[in-house]
């Protein structure tokens, strides 16, 4: 017992001692020793709760605060302005993403900083926009295939149209950039996303029992034996894509049918990462496979997660809908085309659905950076080497964005003097200069989607009754389900 006490006294004059002058608050509720950790305890649902919690802890706290969480001292920013600070000066993911590594290596949202850098500027071209207008034809003709698949829920009531977002979009990514046709291995792709949804969850459950995040005790715990099983599964599907697509290459290359004209410029990106591993050696096997993982899973969960958020708050809004198929009568009047580069660039309004509904459901809500100097911001200063979660969510929810900053409303995006000025403060592709290297395709590839859905659909759904969990990414507990009916 008097062991005990003395730890307490000497962790309580350690963190007194090693607290800078300018320290952010601190949240009060704090235990000895485990700090503020007891208010993670729970399942993801509870987790989702202590997240708004904090967020909006912080915006009372004008925007920055902090917490313990076990022995580390940690930070929360929901200042648009001080979360761009800390997202351009200190670049290094913290080391909870280590957790993800076993899975996603040293691919672009894991890596450390050095490789991250040298990765990140050989990619880039993999996404310019000649690329993307390349995969129009896919992104129309998957979409083409969604409306087809969902002719068998018309008239039948609620169901759940995530799984039918989420099948669709891992098919397109590996269509676009990977260059795979899995479109009819189901049974794959059934597995790979039961897979992505499970191990988010392990991920998840290893951050609430800080205990688990020392590597030694982890290797012993049933939660790893768990993780092991589902990244067979995970990786089989990697595996597979860069063997068929690597044979492909090799074989085009000692026929001569690979086109040298075009260099680096202008390639998907599978081909531009073999090009680069082959040709070049900038890669090896590990590293493209780290890189086909991480765009798998970057490109597919994301995008089919937002299209479902999106149709739900379509589906509760009947006025925006109304506006939607307004703007998609101006432009295709009653011509059921393909949806061309012209067309998306005229898509003003339901560019700004997507974004009011990414503003108010964000499905990456919380990133983190490790602090490699003491960091000024506005008004305080945070101390080197503690970690700074930046709370998308609460960025969201910023004073910044007005009086009725927790209203659905897409109009906010169709003037630009109403919006904010700091860039931040729309943080759903990330912020500063590791902003999610697939932003445009994102775009590119759900106005075109939903322009077919809602040229097609009546859509209805309720909102308002959505519980959330989050699982590393936003997700729907319950509450997420639409009806559709055959609009004339």
């Amino acid at each position: 017992m008097i062991g005990l006490i003395l730890i307490i006294i000497i962790c309580v004059l350690w963190v007194r001692f090693n607290r800078n002058k300018n320290e952010p608050p601190s949240i009060p509720g704090g235990l000895p020793l485990i700090g503020h950790a007891h208010r993670l305890i729970g399942d993801s649902v509870k987790l989702w709760k202590s997240v708004v919690e904090l967020s909006y802890d912080s915006l009372r706290l004008g925007g920055v605060l902090s917490a313990a969480i076990g022995p580390r001292t940690i930070y929360v920013l929901t200042d648009p302005e001080d979360a761009l600070t800390v997202a351009n000066s200190c670049l290094q993911k913290d080391a909870f993403y280590e957790f993800a590594k076993c899975w996603l290596g040293e691919g672009l949202v894991t890596g450390k900083l050095s490789i991250w850098r040298h990765h990140r500027r050989l990619l880039n071209p993999a996404f310019s926009q000649v690329v993307l207008d390349s995969f129009l034809g896919v992104f129309n003709s998957q979409s083409r295939r969604l409306v087809d698949d969902l002719k068998s829920e018309v008239g039948k009531g609620p169901f759940d149209h995530w799984v039918y977002t989420r099948h669709n979009a891992l098919e397109t990514i590996c269509l676009t950039a990977l260059g795979i046709d899995f479109t009819e291995k189901g049974v794959l792709n059934t597995q790979y996303v039961k897979a992505t949804e499970q191990i988010f969850n392990v991920f998840v459950e290893r951050f609430q029992k800080f205990w688990l995040h020392n590597d030694y005790i982890y290797q012993w715990s049933g939660l790893r034996k768990k993780q092991d099983s589902l990244l067979e599964i995970l990786h089989n599907m990697s595996y597979t894509v860069l063997q068929k697509r690597k044979a492909d290459y090799l074989k085009r290359l000692e026929t001569g049918q690979v086109e040298e004209k075009t260099g680096t410029k202008f390639k998907p990106f599978m081909d531009l990462l073999l090009e680069l591993a082959v040709e070049k050696g900038a890669f090896n096997d590990r590293e493209i496979q780290e890189h086909v993982d991480t765009m798998i899973v970057g490109g597919h969960d994301t995008s089919a997660s937002v299209l479902m958020f999106t149709l739900l708050l379509i589906g509760s809004h009947p006025d925006v809908q109304d506006k939607i198929v307004e703007e998609l009568k101006d432009v295709f009047g009653n011509d059921d085309r393909d949806v061309t580069k012209h067309d998306l660039s005229q898509l003003v309004y339901l560019e700004a659905v997507i974004k009011e509904s990414m503003r108010i459901y964000p499905i990456v809500p919380v990133t983190a950076r490790v602090l490699d100097r003491d960091l000024k911001l506005k008004t305080y200063t945070l101390s080197k080497g503690r970690t700074c979660f930046m709370f998308v969510y609460g960025i969201h929810r910023h004073p910044m964005w007005g009086e009725d900053r927790e209203e659905f409303k897409p109009e906010r995006w169709l003037d630009p003097a109403k919006l904010p000025e700091c860039p931040t403060a729309f943080a759903a592709f990330n912020m500063g200069r590791r902003i999610c290297i697939g932003k445009s395709y994102a775009y590119m590839s759900m106005k075109t989607t939903l322009a077919h859905l809602m040229r097609q659909y009546k859509v209805k759904g309720d909102h308002t009754k959505l519980t959330l969990k989050i699982d590393v990414m936003l997700k729907p507990e319950a509450g997420h389900h639409i009806s559709i009916e055959k609009r004339s």
